[in-house]
């Protein structure tokens, strides 16, 4: 099979009907990275006092960004991968900004630009379940409904632990020899468990998906991704310290006033 020209690894993967991106790359990133701020600012700004929110002057600001992140995930998992679920197949032929932004990012992994099967499952899950679910959490904190921290350890991990760790580097060679192998799609990738698996899949196919210049590899493939690791484990262990805390007060003794 001819292989069109395009700008993705391995360089012999066969993509017919490629239409290149019309806008250069620091345009789809900076279009990506104006609106997670906006997102994350207003997050901050409704969680403090000019939000209108109940008890709103009482947040930390570790607290407001929280909020921020939450509300910049439903965002990202909501539109931007909504958009890469329901056109992945037509996706290098495809033109306009959020098709542009995919195409940019998959010189970091072109498993988005072949509907590989668990990219496709993951993202599937994380725009139409953790989407919703993040926005739901924001909302809840800024209410502070009582079931606040249970929806951020639900975001935030998603389902039991899996294990992956980036190892190795970029590929080294121009050419990774042979097919990788695909894993089974995991059925419900939380946050924070789904980037594990998005690594380890990868790690196992030999890292042959990425362009191994460091903006790539290292700049959107481990960094982008690095921060939904970081950012879900540290709000992972808020939840489980709030609602122990919350579960310590329960089982304490209560004494009846005489």
């Amino acid at each position: 099979m001819a292989t069109t020209a395009h700008p993705y690894w391995p360089r012999s993967l066969p993509l017919p009907g490629y239409v290149a991106s019309a806008r250069p790359g620091w345009q789809c990133a900076g279009a990506v990275a104006a609106a997670g701020a906006g997102l994350l600012a207003l997050g901050w700004v409704l969680g403090g006092t000019g939000g209108g929110a109940r008890g709103g002057a009482s947040r930390s600001p570790a607290r407001r960004l929280a909020l921020g992140w939450f509300l910049m995930c439903a965002g990202v998992h909501g539109i931007l991968e909504g958009y890469f679920s329901l056109r992945h197949r037509e996706l290098p032929a495809a033109s306009g900004l959020l098709a542009d932004v995919w195409k940019e990012y998959a010189k970091a992994d072109s498993r988005y630009m072949t509907s590989d099967d668990f990219t496709v499952a993951m993202e599937t899950v994380t725009a139409w379940a953790w989407g919703p679910l993040s926005f739901l959490t924001f909302l809840a904190f800024l209410r502070r409904h009582p079931t606040r921290y249970v929806l951020q350890l639900l975001v935030s991990l998603g389902t039991p632990w899996g294990r992956g760790e980036v190892r190795g580097g970029p590929p080294a060679s121009p050419e990774p020899p042979g097919p990788p192998q695909q894993p089974s799609p995991s059925p419900c990738p939380g946050q924070l468990y789904g980037d594990v698996l998005y690594f380890a899949t990868e790690a196992q196919a030999g890292w042959s998906h990425s362009d191994p210049r460091p903006l790539y590899f290292w700049g959107y493939f481990v960094g982008l991704n690095g921060v939904w690791v970081l950012v879900p484990g540290a709000l992972l262990a808020d939840a489980c310290q709030h609602l122990a805390d919350a579960q310590r007060a329960l089982d304490r003794p209560r004494h009846k006033a005489h």
